[in-house]
């Protein structure tokens, strides 16, 4: 796949990434003004957040990483029927593991509750709350595994744009019973369950029919034994914990601030929601169309051609996400109250949320640069690189916490999540280096200095015009609103301008003329 080709399918899935980030905002202003941060929002999180994890952890990590590596050789090196097959036995073991996974999440919620949320259990009813909507929220583990199933072969094949629509089928679920399910229900907040439990399923009916047309549509075949199904088996079991060490980081947060003041959950799911928006248009985005791609070379063996893609999405993380981070530390206050603080969500919400908003923030570049620098050892079939760092950030992450946690409460917590990023990032830097898989081209000193100049520049304009955060909590929704877009408008034309002015030009994102 050209580079052109490359960005133009990054800018589909960031776009619809976008979309969805962008309903899942108004699903959480929704729900931040129906259920603020309160005992009902926390159980809620919690209850959401166990099979949200192990969707990412399964689902869009290992799972994925392992299936569309061999599903690219087998799509290059072999025939159409092959493919097929490969595809309905993957489907049949993994609807067969799924099914059994479930069963046993539903069966042990107050256990898996007592393990990822043990603050709750000195309150006897946002535990019993938390179990019961677990209940109802783990089934979609099995249909989220399902969809990424699907999303990989269709990535796989070039059709980024309806795997990445996807995901505005669960925002728009939840905010349909949130607002009219809830009122209804003995339990309002149960609502929100069902709203998970529906979207899963309405988004795996939606990728069937893109499947049909490509002649991919699975049959469920058990059958252990094949060689691709043993290929991808043997790739997820290190993968399971490798690919998702920031989100095992960000279960962690959540199960040592479950003992912290109340609110202090949903205080960093607010904040972590910010982050997500840029990582998902950006990282996730670069990240899983340069996977089929690098896959593909590294079946032709074009060792080359893979050093070079790999350096191009690098250099564009870096012009994009370093005045994202900047911005969304600048304006965490402004943002969080222009989206969450109405009805049960206090200002003394915002001012907390901020502050781990902020710390978040020092991470983002690394958690972006980690979804790109992991596939580079994924598309090669290599996931015990990632396991032995992930393993070393991960043990970094809880010393951070236990360290940082008594003197900065959440923001402690938030900020240990960045700093093992940083070092997650750093050593698989070195491991790419150090293995010769990748050699950064010339220009890189250059390019770096100009995005820190640019990004000083917007970040003294947006700082110095968007004021103190007691005005935002004054103003209305429509003052908020029009002041955020303003200064983000005036921040992007700042940082743009100068890169121009430097001598960086869009084209060469194109190009790779650096």
């Amino acid at each position: 796949m050209k580079k052109k080709s490359l960005l133009k399918s990054i800018a589909s899935v960031g776009s619809m990434t976008m979309l969805s980030r962008i309903l899942g905002f108004v699903r959480d202003i929704v729900i931040a003004r129906l259920f603020g941060a309160g005992i009902a929002a926390d159980a809620f999180f919690v209850a959401f957040k166990i099979p949200n994890f192990m969707r990412r952890l399964f689902a869009e990590g290992a799972f994925s990483l392992a299936f569309v590596p061999v599903l690219s050789e087998y799509k290059t090196q072999r025939e159409h029927d092959d493919v097929q097959q490969l595809v309905n036995h993957v489907c049949g073991v993994l609807g067969g593991v799924l099914f059994f996974i479930t069963l046993i999440g539903v069966i042990a919620a107050p256990i898996l509750v007592m393990i990822f949320a043990p603050g709750f259990l000195d309150e006897p009813d946002r535990y019993s709350l938390t179990t019961d909507m677990l209940r109802i929220t783990f089934p979609y583990i099995f249909f989220i595994s399902l969809v990424a199933f699907a999303g990989g072969i269709l990535n796989s094949y070039g059709q980024f744009a309806a795997p990445a629509f996807t995901p505005v089928f669960l925002n728009l679920s939840l905010i349909a019973c949130a607002i009219w399910l809830a009122p209804l229900l003995d339990q309002p907040v149960m609502a929100l369950a069902w709203g998970v439990f529906f979207g899963g399923l309405i988004q795996l009916l939606f990728q069937l029919p893109f499947l049909y047309r490509l002649r991919l549509l699975p049959r469920p075949r058990y059958k252990k034994n094949d060689e691709g199904v043993g290929r991808i088996i043997k790739l997820m079991i290190p993968a399971l914990f490798g690919s998702s060490v920031a989100q095992i980081n960000l279960l962690l947060d959540t199960l040592i601030a479950s003992f912290l003041v109340a609110g202090s959950v949903s205080w960093l799911y607010f904040s972590d929601r910010l982050v997500e928006f840029p990582l998902g248009i950006l990282g996730i985005a670069v990240a899983t169309v340069i996977l089929p791609s690098l896959s593909t070379k590294h079946a032709k063996k074009s060792a080359q051609e893979f050093s070079h893609t790999l350096d191009w999405a690098l250099r564009l993380v870096v012009v994009l996400s370093v005045p994202a981070a900047a911005a969304l530390a600048v304006l965490a206050g402004p943002m969080l109250a222009t989206l969450f603080q109405y009805g049960e969500f206090s200002g003394d919400d915002v001012r907390m949320a901020r502050m781990s908003l902020m710390a978040y923030s020092l991470g983002l570049v690394s958690f972006i640069t980690i979804k790109v620098l992991a596939t580079g050892f994924y598309a090669r079939q290599d996931t015990k690189t990632p396991v032995k760092i992930g393993i070393i950030a991960m043990v970094a992450n809880m010393g951070m916490n236990i360290a940082l946690v008594f003197p900065l409460a959440h923001t402690g917590l938030a900020l240990a999540t960045s700093l093992s990023a940083l070092l997650n990032a750093i050593l698989l830097y070195r491991a790419l280096c150090r293995e010769g898989v990748y050699q950064s081209e010339p220009g890189w000193m250059f390019l770096t200095l100009k995005v820190m100049l640019a990004t000083t520049a917007m970040v003294t304009v947006i700082w110095w015009g968007a004021g103190e955060l007691n005005q935002w909590l004054e103003w209305s929704w429509y003052e908020r609103a029009g002041q955020l877009f303003l200064w983000i408008a005036i921040g992007a034309i700042v940082y743009f301008t100068a890169l121009l002015l430097m001598g960086i030009h869009p084209k060469q994102l194109l190009t790779q003329k650096h």
